[in-house]
């Protein structure tokens, strides 16, 4: 049964999200149609500008990405507080690069309004602020700007996406990681791509291209994985770029041989610090059934609670949560 988004996507649980969308049928959001020959790569690019132009605009930091042929991945972490610390200026300045803005509001700016226009204006400032927290209104922006290029460009009408676009909460440090390895590693599984610094439009060749100094095209705005080091997983991480490499290095070898890794040997490995049973995490990437499926990852007490919250009686994953976390 369909559940309400906001449902599914609570603050008060966790702030990361893996969200998917998916083409209709046979539409192609990139990658090249092998009935007709036609090559649509170019709309890789499309997706990033616009996931940059977003990441500048909304609260919301993009953790990972990968654009595939026909869908793309994305774990966002929404900043509720760094809107709330934004003037009323600033948010407006921000509304408006994706939406109209009233001539009221533009009036309140600058001292012109009277005090009832000026209460309105305030309303919509603060509905505006919440916005560009939501992120249902990020993916709106980004699914509907695509689907219109799309669709100009294939010089036809109609529904472009299949659906709404999928949420998975993550609800602490290790399933952030997760999700954001499986996510990196979407092109190697798909047998489209032999190594991560080799695979095209993620945000781990990305991260390797910046660590490596590298010129970046399509660059996506992306969370610092280093810019806090905090114990509460939802304002920062305790991993560094190289860990992370490893991480995604060690899981893609599980998959293929022929990767190369790199890490410090004087550090705990990653899975010993997140309290993650190796074991547990080599099985979850080996798992035929897609790990999206499940509506949120997270150790056995994080997914209880987050039962309890959702009001539900039982929630997919479990049991793989129990063989995953020590």
């Amino acid at each position: 049964m369909t559940r309400a988004r906001e449902t599914l996507i609570d603050l008060e649980q966790t702030t990361y999200y893996h969200c998917i969308a998916r083409c209709v049928r046979r539409a192609f959001l990139c990658g090249e149609d092998h009935v007709t020959g036609k090559s649509f790569e170019h709309r890789k690019a499309w997706v990033t500008d616009r996931l940059d132009y977003l990441a500048k605009t909304f609260a919301i930091d993009i953790t990972s990405y990968a654009i595939m042929s026909n869908h793309y991945h994305l774990v966002l972490r929404v900043d509720v507080d760094k809107a709330n610390d934004w003037s009323e200026a600033n948010v407006v300045r921000r509304w408006k690069r994706v939406c109209k803005v009233p001539l009221i509001v533009e009036k309140y700016l600058k001292g012109n309004a009277t005090k009832g226009l000026a209460i309105m204006a305030q309303e919509l400032i603060e509905k505006w602020r919440a916005r560009l927290t939501d992120i249902s209104w990020f993916m709106r922006l980004l699914n509907e700007h695509l689907a219109r290029k799309a669709n100009k460009e294939d010089n036809c009408t109609g529904r472009f996406w299949e659906g709404r676009f999928k949420s998975q909460a993550l609800l602490d440090e290790a399933a952030v990681l997760t999700a954001m390895a499986y996510v990196d590693l979407n092109p190697i599984r798909a047998n489209t791509a032999k190594t991560p610094e080799s695979s095209e439009y993620t945000s781990i060749q990305q991260r390797i291209k910046q660590h490596q100094n590298k010129p970046v095209d399509n660059k996506v705005k992306l969370l610092n994985l280093t810019q806090q080091n905090t114990n509460n997983h939802r304002h920062g991480f305790q991993f560094s770029k190289q860990d992370y490499f490893e991480l995604v290095e060690t899981s893609g070898r599980i998959i293929r041989d022929d990767k190369r890794g790199f890490i410090d040997n004087n550090l705990p490995p990653i899975l010993e610090r997140l309290n993650l049973e190796p074991h547990g995490f080599i099985q979850l990437m080996k798992r035929k059934d897609d790990i999206a499926g499940l509506k949120a990852i997270g150790s056995p007490s994080a997914l209880t609670h987050f039962i309890e919250s959702a009001e539900q009686k039982f929630i997919k994953g479990i049991g793989l949560s129990r063989r995953l976390y020590v």
